[in-house]
């Protein structure tokens, strides 16, 4: 199915001359003057070669046809990562190669899609946004209440999230996967 390539998004997987590829990042130019283009980052599924390719944002894209479900992290060990599909309990283990970065977000039970092509996982796509508890920061300084004022925090998953001033050690927020950015305060 052709997509037009400003639509393409991370964790999608394109078909490019018979080539499987899966998007690690796309991001839409717009230009002052000339012509609004696309540059992705992808890898070839196949050998894992990293690739970038820029198109313009209305140059038709091919989609591979791969299966996308949600599925439950289980845990990770020496084989890979292990998902489970929540309705038959299938369990998929997961390469570290396709996981990737995306490793330190994951949570015991957290919900995920996976993209699968020959009933083996090419892709992994994460919330938009998942709660971590603060575990180092500056402490709170009374009275400093300017909301555009950011401080660095260290999450509990190893990850630098800059933080609003009042926010403490032992606080938990939600963050958004995407670029580690704050989003609020967690409600629970």
């Amino acid at each position: 199915m052709k997509v037009i390539a400003s639509q393409l998004r991370k964790g999608n997987v394109v078909d490019i001359d018979g080539v499987l590829y899966v998007i690690l990042k796309a991001e839409n130019f717009h230009p002052g003057k000339g012509t609004p283009v696309t540059q992705v980052d992808m890898r070839r599924i196949d050998n894992g070669t990293k690739v970038s390719e820029r198109w313009k944002t209305t140059d038709g894209v091919e989609r591979a046809h791969v299966e996308e479900n949600e599925y439950q992290f289980l845990y990770e060990d020496g084989e890979g990562f292990h998902f489970m599909e929540p309705q038959s309990y299938d369990q998929v283990t997961v390469s570290e190669d396709v996981v990737g970065d995306s490793k330190v977000w994951l949570q015991d039970g957290m919900m995920c899609f996976l993209s699968i092509h020959n009933e083996v996982a090419i892709a992994l796509e994460l919330p938009q946004k998942v709660t971590v508890e603060i575990v180092e920061t500056e402490p709170v300084v009374k009275g400093q209440t300017a909301s555009s004022s950011y401080k660095p925090a260290m999450a509990d998953n190893g990850v630098r999230v800059m933080v609003p001033p009042h926010i403490g050690t032992g606080t938990r927020v939600v963050v958004n996967t995407a670029d580690a950015t704050y989003v609020e305060r967690a409600k629970d």
